[in-house]
């Protein structure tokens, strides 16, 4: 969701050129011996023995299941799609999940079934316990273990420096002298630093309260979305638009990585530059082989890879390519009404092209991939791996922009010198001409029973939604509030207890417990 500066319309950029066909390829990098070896899984690198950075020695375990539950969840979202009568339908009193009909409580915003209940915590301006306020404009999250059962809630911001009212400093930076400022990745000349970034949580699920929340990254713009790493630490995206901020010292358009904490403290503010520069949305990662692959939020975006030199650690960079079609150069997979119509349900080899310059002053990386060959999507949101594929949700593609679903089955050489010998495969999975069920779909995960969990994004009521891997769909919560804003930043403490879920206007978390469904 987008906030307007004071007269500066926000442009959404459909232009499908100019295009340089006269770009040189970029020389080959050699993969580390670890990607190419096939350690333990196919191509992949083995994260067995890496323990998590926040304690949690089974965040790879938990990852590789989590991407199984996955595979049947979306799955059970094609049925759907394809039954479009039933989409459109309310979802019936007795769902699926037996969860039953949300109920109404007098003065309470959320909506739950009988039997659940939930708490609100983290709300905009309140004061951390680092003496900082908290951020509005709540977004994406990941939830990770921490010691002695507790959850640990990586939240981004989707804050740019023009927008003070959601500043932790103060509508006057009135709190700024608190923060180191080689801590702020851009501190905007301390007079406009930017208010993107993320807080961190430490939430007890047994007591169901919040133990502690700080700043733990700052200085960046619009953090949106992003992604979990097996590794055990959250990747946050820099959805920027083209125009500056005032008194900008650095770029932006980046991807930072956060380590999730219990200790209070800003982690050093590095930006993922060889991932790219560009209107990043999400990303998620290939357990097996430790590609990172990115979506571009723009209406003619691309769909990225980044192969890590070291599997694992992305600071120490990478190379960057863009997803073409085999034999099809520039092939256009947005369906829309005048544009060549691109196969449901037939996956197409591919090919990846490298990009150089990826650094880019002038957020062309989509123009110059396209020339080289790269396909054009409609707008890249969600990210999440399913068990050996990853799935992707493109939200203005169709006939009638309600979005789709793309599904990439990776070569069993992905990221090596082999994988010509067999390419990955990109399908488009899911297209919902006739329900506006993805349109409205804004964060998608899976929850520990196995359904697709999807939170709206509308301007009347917001909902979160279930989605079995049979086809069909329940409610599990929905915010009847005056200001009706989205949901955002779904996610499971890892004991599987509470579904934490961030309500970005006028911006707090929520703790939603209940009879869940066993796994």
């Amino acid at each position: 969701m987008e906030e307007e500066k004071p007269g500066i319309p926000i442009i959404h950029d459909l232009r499908l050129g100019p295009f340089d066909p006269t770009s040189a390829e970029e020389p080959s990098v050699k993969l580390p011996e670890a990607l190419q070896a096939g350690k333990t899984y196919g191509s992949g690198f083995d994260f067995s023995k890496t323990e998590s950075l926040s304690g949690n020695v089974n965040t790879r375990r938990d990852f590789l299941r989590s991407a199984g539950l996955g595979s049947a969840a979306f799955l059970g979202l094609r049925t759907l799609l394809n039954h479009p009568l039933g989409a459109a339908m309310a979802p019936r009193a007795r769902s699926a999940r037996n969860l039953g009909p949300l109920q109404t409580t007098a003065g309470k915003p959320i909506q739950l079934p009988r039997g659940f209940s939930y708490t609100t915590f983290s709300s905009a301006g309140a004061e951390m316990d680092d003496g900082l306020l908290v951020p509005g404009m709540h977004d994406g999250m990941g939830a990770f273990a921490a010691p002695d059962g507790r959850t640990i809630l990586v939240r981004n911001h989707e804050n740019q420096s023009a927008w003070k009212q959601h500043s932790p400093f103060g509508p006057n930076n009135e709190r700024l002298g608190l923060v180191d400022p080689d801590l702020i990745y851009d501190p905007g000349r301390m007079i406009d630093p930017g208010l993107g970034g993320t807080s961190t949580i430490v939430f007890d699920t047994k007591a169901q309260r919040m133990d502690k929340h700080f700043l733990s990254l700052i200085g960046t713009q619009r953090n949106c979305a992003g992604g979990q790493t097996p590794w055990g630490t959250w990747v946050t995206c820099e959805e920027v638009n083209a125009e500056r901020e005032p008194n900008e010292e650095d770029w932006h358009g980046y991807n930072f990585e956060v380590t999730p904490t219990i200790e209070p403290g800003l982690v050093k503010p590095v930006a993922l530059r060889d991932m790219g520069r560009f209107r990043h949305e999400a990303v998620t990662v290939d357990p097996a082989s430790g590609v990172v692959y990115e979506t571009e939020d723009l209406g003619d975006g691309l769909l990225y890879r980044f192969l890590p030199h070291e599997p694992g650690k992305l600071s120490k960079g990478g190379r960057l390519q863009a997803l073409a079609v085999k034999g099809q150069p520039q092939m256009d997979t947005r369906n829309w009404p005048t544009l060549p119509t691109f196969p449901l349900g037939q996956p197409l080899e591919v090919e990846w092209i490298d990009m150089d310059n990826v650094d880019s002053p002038t957020l062309d990386l989509r123009y110059r991939g396209r020339a080289k060959g790269a396909a054009v999507f409609a707008r890249g949101e969600g990210a999440w791996w399913g068990e050996g594929e990853g799935y992707f949700a493109m939200t203005n593609g169709g006939r009638n922009t309600f979005g789709q679903v793309f599904r990439y089955i990776p070569s069993p050489y992905e990221g090596t010198s082999r994988e010509t010998e067999q390419p990955g495969r990109i399908e488009l999975f899911a297209e919902p001409n006739d329900t506006e069920l993805l349109k409205n779909g804004d964060n998608i995960m899976v929850a520990p029973w196995g359904d697709l969990i999807i939170c709206e994004d509308t301007k009347g009521v917001n909902r979160i939604m279930g989605v079995t891997a049979e086809g069909e769909f329940y409610e599990i919560a929905a915010n009847v509030g005056p200001e009706g804003s989205e949901w955002a930043g779904a996610c499971f403490s890892p004991d599987g207890t509470t579904l934490f879920a961030n309500i970005q206007k006028p911006g707090y978390t929520v703790a939603i417990t209940g009879p869940w469904p066993n796994a």
